[in-house]
């Protein structure tokens, strides 16, 4: 049995992007539905156009590019934004693998794929990039030393952080707040 490569990328039930230097090269269609944009609209474009900030954009760049280096794989849930559609603009959490075509260069070409995390977690309260970020290590299961690590700021600095996310969402311990964060 032949298998058409290209019809089960188009068709897959993950949004699938190739890239080039971080700038999308592919992209099928459950991408394309995801982020509210066509085809023509992000082959060709940076992905920082599906970040709500170019400083995130930039920030989880120089964050991963050593983890690809090393691993040739990297995944996270984080925050994204809807390039168009009746949702433009809306942030929403998306869970991102990525594999590096090479770990010599982890930024030059690689495969992509981003699911949507929304039906199960609203990004219920306005926060800054950093309070994104943050929010992201602490469902994942990180201490405030790991987070100030990976982010390259003190673990002082991600209690701060810490302590506005909890008063965001009104949560009483950090359980609570990943509780919170996790149900959106």
């Amino acid at each position: 049995m032949d298998i058409d490569y290209r019809l089960a990328f188009d068709l897959a039930p993950v949004g699938l992007a190739l890239s080039r230097q971080r700038t999308m090269v592919d992209c099928n269609q459950a991408l394309c539905e995801m982020f509210g944009a066509t085809r023509e609209q992000l082959v060709g474009q940076s992905f920082q156009i599906l970040y709500p900030s170019a400083d995130e954009y930039e920030r989880t760049g120089a964050r991963i590019e050593p983890l690809l280096g090393r691993n040739g794989t990297y995944s996270d849930n984080r925050i994204m934004k809807r390039v168009g559609g009746r949702l433009k603009g809306e942030t929403f959490w998306c869970h991102v693998t990525g594999r590096a075509l090479s770990r010599d260069a982890p930024h030059a070409a690689g495969i992509w794929s981003f699911e949507d995390l929304s039906s199960r977690r609203a990004v219920r309260a306005e926060l800054t990039p950093r309070e994104r970020e943050v929010a992201a290590f602490l469902m994942d299961g990180l201490t405030s030393k790991e987070i100030g690590k990976q982010l390259g700021i003190s673990h002082r600095t991600v209690e701060i952080y810490r302590a506005r996310l909890m008063r965001k969402y009104q949560a009483h311990s950090t359980p609570d707040l990943v509780h919170r964060l996790l149900a959106g």
